[in-house]
């Protein structure tokens, strides 16, 4: 098989899952989005959480040109990515309860904020664990996950059960078990991820959805502008001013 072959299967299978989500999860993302716009409109604060891979699309809402600017990622030390070393340390740590606890005590959401939980899996302590504080301290959470998962794995959580159950939303990703969309002859090992990119979406199509919903209630959508286009810093630096309280990765 050449590679423009095996590039053109995973296209076509990120393609397809994206189709998927878009038609099967629509209630979901609207659903989500009215939490978002919701929040927004009551001086509530966003943020993102996800350990390891699943951080990426976390840090995606961040700061982000075109994004909400109101999302704040929070952030546990060692689980953000392949930084860390060892790399692996950053798995291990999601198995290890209490880190949850003590990072959302210690952050500044509180009750009436909104926290997005990724996890593929959602199988983890950790991600669990995130999303049973925040709803102890009055959050309310927009789980990302593949559901799937729960009927193919067991949890790691000392509960039995995964992020999907401690969620005000889920969004399922239908990521595969495994995360990997192709597989050939001659390599030992399924390969091509395709989570990222699936997930990625799910949360950019939220952030729209909760966009149009404010402009739709005539509250301005408070969203970032490139700096890298002529009036996009003047534009940021005035969203900043006006909603300073609220955004965190400045301080």
């Amino acid at each position: 098989m050449s590679d423009r072959d095996l590039a053109g299967r995973y296209f076509d299978a990120a393609i397809t899952l994206l189709e998927r989500v878009r038609d099967e999860e629509a209630d979901g993302i609207r659903e989500a989005g009215a939490l978002l716009a919701d929040t927004v409109e009551a001086g509530g604060r966003l943020f993102a959480f996800g350990a390891g891979h699943s951080s990426l699309a976390a840090q995606d809402l961040v700061y982000r040109a075109g994004g909400l600017a109101l999302v704040n990622l929070l952030a546990v030390p060692g689980t953000l990515g392949v930084d860390v070393m060892p790399a692996t340390l950053g798995s291990a740590l999601e198995h290890v309860g209490g880190l949850a606890q003590a990072v959302l005590g210690a952050s500044p959401a509180r009750a009436g904020d909104v926290l997005v939980v990724i996890s593929l899996s959602g199988r983890n302590a950790l991600p669990v664990e995130m999303a049973l504080a925040a709803r102890e301290h009055g959050l309310k959470v927009i789980g990302v996950t593949s559901v799937g998962y729960t009927a193919a794995t067991v949890s790691r959580h000392a509960s039995g059960t995964f992020l999907k159950d401690h969620c005000d939303v889920v969004l399922d990703s239908r990521i595969p078990v495994g995360d990997a969309e192709l597989s050939v002859e001659g390599i030992g090992a399924p390969f091509a991820p395709a989570s990222t990119v699936v997930t990625s979406a799910l949360l950019q199509a939220t952030v729209a959805t909760a966009a149009g919903l404010l402009a739709e209630r005539g509250t301005e959508p408070p969203l970032l502008r490139s700096a890298n286009v002529d009036g996009g810093k003047a534009w940021n630096e005035k969203v900043f001013s006006e909603y300073g309280d609220r955004i965190f990765y400045q301080h």
